[in-house]
């Protein structure tokens, strides 16, 4: 471990901020069931335990951060097709949320495991600050999808963003309960309840969009091939 020295200047703190948060990264992908400890994130990003906790006060607050830097991924994208003169279409939202969200293999379980967080270990301050941030990107989101969908009336967009996290995520949690539902006697209770959860997703996704922006939307099984705009092409 080879252990660096304190940084100093705004960029070497933002350098050293991003490299905790990547040594957290890679050992929760080494590792997905269990959340590593200060010390194992410090021994991973060649760091004292004491420096990454002058970065994070707490390995629930480093979780935290971590989603967070996912979701602005999202954002960042989002913001980018949403903020050029290209017209933006429903599968071109949809192969965003596949990109960022569904496929990346820690997206959906950092996220469900934050909301717990947030609940009982994050301190009050810090949750509020998060929610602040979120609230500040989807009202942005949320007025460039009315922009581009002129059936959305004013804060429709917002909501429709908040509607489709809901359903992404809680989708996601009912396919992990269905894995391990037991069997009943004289069948497989799995069964009515087993779906893929990608494929059911856009279905699912395909119809609120449409019943929402009123746009007819192509074959859910290749929205996450859709081809985007050269903003977000790149």
């Amino acid at each position: 471990m080879a252990i660096r020295q304190r940084a100093i200047q705004a960029a070497d703190k933002q350098e050293r901020h991003e490299a905790i948060l990547d040594a957290a990264e890679r050992l929760l992908l080494r590792s997905p069931d269990r959340v590593a400890s200060v010390s194992e994130v410090a021994d991973e990003a060649g760091l004292a335990k004491g420096t990454v906790y002058l970065y994070f006060p707490s390995k629930e607050e480093l979780l935290l951060a971590l989603h967070e830097r996912n979701v602005q991924g999202f954002f960042r994208s989002l913001f980018a097709i949403l903020d050029a003169a290209a017209p933006v279409t429903v599968e071109h939202v949809l192969a965003l949320t596949h990109r960022h969200m569904v496929d990346p293999p820690l997206f959906l379980p950092l996220a469900s495991r934050c909301f717990g967080l947030m609940a009982q270990s994050i301190p009050p301050q810090t949750s509020l600050a998060f929610k602040q941030r979120m609230a500040e990107r989807l009202e942005r989101a949320g007025a460039g999808l009315e922009r581009h969908f002129p059936a959305l009336g004013s804060g429709q967009g917002l909501a429709l963003l908040r509607h489709s996290y809901a359903l992404i995520l809680g989708l996601w949690q009912m396919s992990g309960a269905t894995a391990v539902c037991p069997a009943a006697s004289g069948g497989d209770a799995r069964a009515p309840l087993a779906f893929s959860y990608p494929e059911d997703l856009d279905l699912a996704l395909t119809a609120l969009w449409r019943g929402v922006v009123g746009e007819a939307v192509g074959g859910a099984s290749g929205v996450a091939r859709t081809a985007l705009p050269a903003a977000e092409a790149r």
